[in-house]
């Protein structure tokens, strides 16, 4: 075949070329605009933020040879409002570009970037280079002025509106003054550096050549799906009382509600009760967990279902829906949300087992499985088998659901949500969320990363985590750079420092020292967090061979005296309330993609801040903590602490005054500070920073 001549390989370019722009569109386009975010798993599912929460976007954008381009990013709100925000270069050599929006709208929002070549930012970066070395001066101040006349004939574009009459003068009068050459260059650059004229190009620049990126998505929920401190308590214990032949007279919901008041001054905005239904009597758990259940033994409430009834129904002891009426106006009046558990198995008395008895798995022996999780044995407990009928199995779950929601109810925790299919619960939370947006779903999931990530994304709105066992400095700088950065847009973390399953060594061994610490980073590193009755008394007896309370409140009976406790000086119930007072007055400890790690030199000096631009906050000033813990509970501890203070928003500072909200001692710090803490003291300082001077 001969070879082609240059005229030839000219038109083969041009028909090619042609046919190319009559066909598919470049996906890269003129600006390549790439790896916008927040995003999960390429758009499968919607990133996750909550109403209020101030979200980090970031996009890859560059182009071809040393002009510089600009971006922005464009939100869509649930409205079909458009609003546009200027991007920002990170780091040097990154082509990264980032930007802040507060999302205040509840609902599936859509954005994308949008790069172009920013063609003043290019003059500008070319006329400080020439005019200081005299090279080309007319010729680049007549660029510059034609610029300045195109701006200010610019007309509103979209939801860009036009500009106003005296920034258009002041840009018309200087071009006209550029091109005056009896004025000096130094009085002319004078003139196009001024503040007021780069502000009008930065705002709305002189660009062409624009681009786009994808359009992704990020869900917008209520405020309560991000942010809460959460209280848990057993409504049976609460009133119950000894009678003299040793038998139990049960609290109820009437005498539980005298609580509430109680929750909502330490703080608490989320009152979190176990299972209330009625509890099986075949193979009931004893004290401890043990299988010789006495007549008086309650029995634990995660055996859902008796001869009165099942999922929907309130345990006969506890009342009647009556008086759940009464429980949640009593709650609504304190300023508490209640949430309600939401363990899909079954007791062998549960009227399922009778009636859709293939809803479980059957043994080879012709009984039904009942849960294990090796070595522990819930033999008063069956799985369901969702795989055995899944229809009318995900119809009945959804009907309880509805009817809980139709007494009142809006936020569910679910037990075990890991051992249900993933499927299941996309379908099911979507379904419910689409009638009742308000509704928050939390994952009681302790399992592989893996399953607890995708149970976030396929709709949950909270997480529990593995905070509880994550104690060293190492430990915990690992796992909150990871819900802060790494998980953060699908997965909202509720960092319980305790449960009726969990007592850790931490907190058997570390005495008070223990339980501050861990309450305090808690409430500081995540907006929500939570606590389980009793913790306030240190609570920290195990049972023996497994990381619980000893008399386990999920066996037993547990009535407690908060009151006389506090009296005693036996009580961590006015740290708690301090914490969530801080919580409450600073509006950064309420955010979690905040979250920046600095240093010490001390392995157990853990050092964290929080920090929010004046934009974002109420009354128009920023807002900065930093959090100092001694993680050993068992010692005194001295170091210095190293603070980035670029992440502090005081990157000027050379000096700033802190406040220690735990104890309103005050100090002046520079970066490089030294910090003593004692553990069997004051182990925490949560500082409230401001700048001193600059």
């Amino acid at each position: 075949m001969p070879a082609r001549t240059t005229v030839e390989v000219v038109e083969h370019s041009e028909q090619s070329f042609n046919e190319h722009s009559r066909g598919e569109q470049s996906r890269l386009g003129r600006i390549p605009v790439l790896d916008l975010t927040p995003r999960v798993d390429d758009g499968r599912w919607p990133a996750k933020a909550f109403d209020g929460e101030v979200v980090p976007f970031a996009v890859t954008a560059f182009r071809e040879g040393h002009d510089l381009i600009g971006v922005e990013l464009v939100l869509v709100d649930p409205n079909g409002e458009s609003r546009t925000r200027r991007m920002s270069p990170g780091p040097t050599g990154t082509d990264s570009w980032r930007a802040l929006a507060r999302l205040d709208v509840q609902g599936l929002w859509r954005f994308h970037a949008r790069a172009f070549a920013d063609d003043f930012a290019s003059w500008l970066h070319t006329a400080e280079i020439k005019i200081p070395a005299g090279l080309d001066v007319e010729l680049v101040f007549a660029m510059g002025a034609q610029l300045l006349t195109t701006a200010s004939a610019e007309k509103s574009t979209g939801t860009v509106k036009s500009r106003g009459s005296a920034e258009k003068r002041l840009l018309r009068e200087t071009a006209a003054r550029l091109l005056d050459a009896t004025l000096d260059a130094e009085e002319r650059w004078a003139l196009v550096t001024d503040e007021r004229v780069t502000r009008a190009l930065h705002d709305r620049p002189v660009s062409s050549l624009g681009s786009v990126s994808m359009t992704q998505e990020i869900l917008v929920e209520r405020t309560r799906a991000g942010v809460g401190s959460w209280y848990e308590f057993f409504p049976r214990s609460l009133g119950a009382k000894r009678r003299a032949d040793g038998s139990w007279k049960s609290g109820t919901l009437r005498s539980a509600a005298k609580r509430l008041p109680e929750v909502r001054a330490m703080g608490f905005d989320v009152v979190y009760l176990p299972p209330i239904h009625p509890i099986g009597t075949t193979f009931r758990k004893g004290p401890n967990n043990t299988l010789d259940a006495g007549p008086n033994d309650p029995g634990s409430p995660w055996a859902v279902g008796a001869a009165e009834g099942g999922h929907d129904s309130i345990h006969p002891e506890l009342g009647t829906e009556k008086d759940f009426a009464y429980f949640l106006s009593k709650a609504t009046a304190a300023g508490v949300e209640i949430a309600l558990d939401l363990a899909i198995q079954a007791s062998p008395d549960h009227p399922w087992v009778a009636e859709h008895p293939e809803w479980f798995t059957t043994r080879p022996d012709g009984t039904i499985a009942y849960a294990e999780n090796p070595p522990k044995k819930y033999q008063d407990i069956y799985p369901v088998n969702f795989d055995n009928d899944p229809a009318r199995i995900r119809l009945e779950i959804r009907r309880i659901v509805e009817h809980w929601i139709a007494l009142g109810i809006r936020i569910f925790r679910v037990d075990n949500p890991h051992t249900k299919p993933l499927d299941f619960w996309e379908w099911l939370i979507h379904d419910v969320n689409s009638r009742h947006p308000d509704v928050v779903f939390l994952a009681e999931a302790f399992t592989r990363p893996a399953i607890m990530q995708t149970l976030g994304k396929v709709g949950f709105q909270q997480s529990y985590t593995y905070f509880t066992w994550r104690n060293t400095k190492q430990e915990l700088e690992e796992f909150f750079d990871s819900i802060a950065h790494e998980t953060a847009d699908f997965m909202r973390p509720n960092l319980f420092v305790n449960t009726p399953d969990i007592l850790t060594e931490y907190l058997q061994f570390g005495g008070p020292a223990a339980y501050k610490i861990r309450a305090a980073l808690a409430a500081t590193a995540s907006p929500s967090w939570g606590v389980y009755s009793g913790y306030e008394l240190f609570e920290n007896v195990a049972r023996p061979g497994a990381e619980e309370n000893i008399d386990n409140e999920k066996f037993e009976y547990r009535p407690r005296d908060f009151a006389g406790a506090l009296e005693a000086g036996r009580s961590l119930e006015p740290y708690l309330t301090m914490l969530n007072r801080v919580r409450s007055e600073h509006p950064a400890l309420l955010q979690l993609r905040n979250l920046e790690l600095h240093s010490s030199d001390d392995d157990a000096i853990l050092v964290y801040s929080k920090h929010l631009d004046a934009e974002f906050t109420a009354d128009g000033r920023p807002d900065t903590i930093i959090v100092v813990v001694n993680v050993d509970p068992h010692s005194v501890r001295e170091t210095m602490v190293h603070l980035d203070l670029a992440c502090l928003g005081l990157g000027e500072a050379t000096s700033f005054a802190v406040t220690d909200l735990v104890t309103g001692a005050e100090w002046t710090w520079s970066g490089n500070d030294y910090v003593r803490l004692d553990a069997f003291a004051e182990p925490v300082h949560i500082l409230h920073a401001r700048t001193a001077s600059r």
